[in-house]
């Protein structure tokens, strides 16, 4: 997956410099169509702000993101959008050495997401998508007093009151039915 332009920096200087060295950025990224991820919509802009901190051989990446991702109601299964809040606290591990060039080797469990490539581009695009996917809530409303849809015929009860029955009883049970009301 490309990253995102807004989500791409050229970290190449601030490796040059020495440990507790700091790049502070303010983002705003359009990212609707930057994911190919059916369960991720983003409907508005990514805005917030990062911080790269040299922390050694690496760098720790930290921020606050916030957008709207379009979700589903859980009860009426209407459309709307849900703010999305993303605190980020990730290391980036170079690739190359920026002033040899040599290759540096990374310990096995660095994740692809977390390496700044050749070009000593740090690309935060997939960690925001993964960061994304952990924040927002899997089941949502519209709203606190949605009525949902008709169990019986799928009317959307927030639009009127649909014409079927409070009660619609089994036929199998309807016998039944008399002993209650007795």
């Amino acid at each position: 997956m490309p990253g995102s332009p807004g989500l791409r920096f050229n970290v190449a200087q601030l490796m040059k410099e020495g440990t507790g060295a700091v790049r502070n950025y303010e983002v705003e990224a359009s990212l609707a169509t930057s994911f190919d991820d059916e369960d991720l919509k983003i409907v508005a802009p990514l805005i917030g702000q990062v911080r790269f901190l040299r922390a050694g051989s690496h760098l720790l990446a930290t921020g606050v993101l916030e957008t709207k991702i379009e979700k589903s109601c859980g009860r009426c299964l209407t459309s709307f959008a849900e703010p999305v809040r993303v605190e980020l606290e990730e290391e980036f591990f170079p690739t190359l050495d920026v002033i040899t060039g040599a290759a540096i080797t990374q310990p096995s469990e660095v994740e692809v997401a977390n390496l700044i490539d050749e070009q000593h581009m740090l690309d935060l695009s997939e960690v925001v998508r993964q960061e994304l996917l952990l924040e927002s809530n899997d089941l949502l409303y519209c709203r606190p007093d949605c009525q949902g849809l008709c169990p019986h015929c799928g009317q959307d009860l927030n639009l009127g009151l649909c014409n079927c029955q409070d009660e619609i009883v089994d036929p199998r049970w309807a016998n039944l039915q008399t002993l209650r009301d007795d």
